[in-house]
């Protein structure tokens, strides 16, 4: 990172300024004075949950989720090269219940805007006063000819990690010497948007050790993507001549159509035969986010950035990939970043307090060897032109790790990679 002290950058985007440790005791009363429903139990969801009852332990918290266990599908790469495993990326919600909130394991199938309540799949109605959604993002079935949810269970997408996550690892493990590995990256906007180019590296990793004449071919949609020329020297460092990287120029825009029966991937230039094929599809927001009408034209949230308020519905704030994010990449850390702002929006709105302006961060490492890691860091700001709010990076804070950094550099970068996740699922889990 350029012109910015780490260990100030991290003590600043850590907890947004209010220490982990904040006593639970600090309240504005002791009797419950609103119903605060955190809808989504993810990384956003825990620590938006979290913020808002150690801020007023007076208020009722609860978070429906309807899985029992959370797999982070950040660091789910590391999977595939077999640095972690997924029960090391699997949290529950015992901890999250020490705290005073509520957890109800539950799948929410509509939002009442209007009667403040959630309706879910068991037949519950949970009322509130203020409701954070934080719903994570679906895929965009069908923009891509013959990629459907089927489709899906014989060309993985591995984008929501779990089961999926274990097919794409057995099917790299399983394929032939010599093979070929197809990743299809989707258009902007999606979830972590370096995540697609480090699968490529942390495959390779796998592949160099057990498949050494393996190839990686990544057909992209776009013809730019983050921390690209990082990610491209490193490729050429540590895997040449594995991994090829095809933007949507060469390609004539990506990916148009997939075949799952003959594992063949169409464009309008070429057809290419794989042995595995990854696809991550286009994304959109989570499902109940657009059952629920909280979308626009985009399939995004729109919100106020100010204190993440839904420029749809009243009371409701919407955090992490859901939703618009304008300069904000879609990532674990800004999940975080907007839980905070959310927490302390709500908080504020429901003490009669009119919430301040918010800064956000972002950090993220992604790794090309389990000693080589790159990152990509920023602080951000509410900006406003021609009564138009965007968020804006401030100064040159938001910098990728130097292009010139020696081993010693790399190696701590992948240090503080692995620090970095266990401190962020602490803020949740924890």
């Amino acid at each position: 990172m350029a012109n910015i002290n780490r260990r100030k950058f991290l003590q600043m985007a850590g907890l947004g300024g209010l220490a982990a440790s904040m006593p639970y005791a600090a309240t504005w009363g002791s009797q419950t004075k609103a119903r605060v429903v955190v809808l989504g139990g993810g990384t956003g969801g825990a620590i938006a949950a979290r913020y808002v009852k150690a801020l007023d332990p007076s208020i009722d918290v609860t978070i429906i989720e309807a899985n029992p266990q959370y797999t982070t599908c950040y660091m789910s790469n590391w999977v595939l090269a077999e640095m972690r495993d997924l029960d090391s990326l699997t949290h529950g919600y015992d901890n999250v219940k020490k705290r005073g909130i509520n957890v109800i394991i539950d799948a929410a199938t509509r939002i009442d805007t209007e009667g403040q309540q959630v309706l879910t799949a068991g037949g519950q109605s949970v009322p509130y006063d203020r409701l954070i959604v934080s719903p994570g993002v679906d895929f965009r079935w069908g923009a891509i000819e013959g990629y459907d949810a089927a489709a899906a269970e014989i060309l993985p997408h591995a984008w929501k990690a779990g089961p999926q996550t274990v097919l794409l690892q057995e099917q790299v493990r399983n394929m032939r010497q010599g093979g070929v590995v197809a990743i299809v990256a989707p258009p902007n906007p999606f979830r972590c948007p370096p995540g697609p180019y480090e699968r490529a590296a942390l495959i390779a990793n796998y592949l160099k050790r057990h498949n050494p004449t393996a190839k990686i071919v990544i057909y992209d949609a776009k013809d730019a993507f983050s921390k690209q020329g990082l990610f491209q020297a490193g490729w050429a460092r540590h895997y040449p001549d594995m991994i090829e990287w095809i933007g949507a120029f060469q390609s004539g825009g990506g990916i148009k159509r997939v075949d799952p029966s003959a594992m063949t991937l169409h464009t309008d230039f070429d057809d290419l035969n794989a042995d595995v094929i990854n696809v991550i599809p286009p994304q959109t927001a989570g499902q109940i986010a657009i059952d629920s009408g909280l979308t626009d034209d985009s399939g995004w949230c729109p919100v106020n950035y100010r204190d993440l308020q839904s420029t749809i519905a009243s009371n409701v704030h919407i955090i992490g990939d859901s939703m618009v994010s304008s300069a904000l990449p879609k990532s674990g850390y800004i999940a975080a970043s907007t839980a905070k702002v959310a927490a302390v929006a709500v908080v504020d709105h429901v003490n009669g307090r009119e919430p301040g302006t918010p800064s956000y961060f972002n950090t993220c490492y992604s790794l090309l060897t389990p000693e080589h890691s790159i990152s990509v860091s920023g602080v951000y700001k509410v900006a406003v032109t021609d009564g138009e709010q965007a968020i804006v990076g401030v100064g040159d804070s938001v910098a990728v790790s130097p292009a010139d950094a020696d081993d010693s550099f790399q190696n701590r970068e992948a240090r503080y990679a692995a620090s970095w996740y266990d401190n962020l699922v602490d803020q949740g889990f924890g």
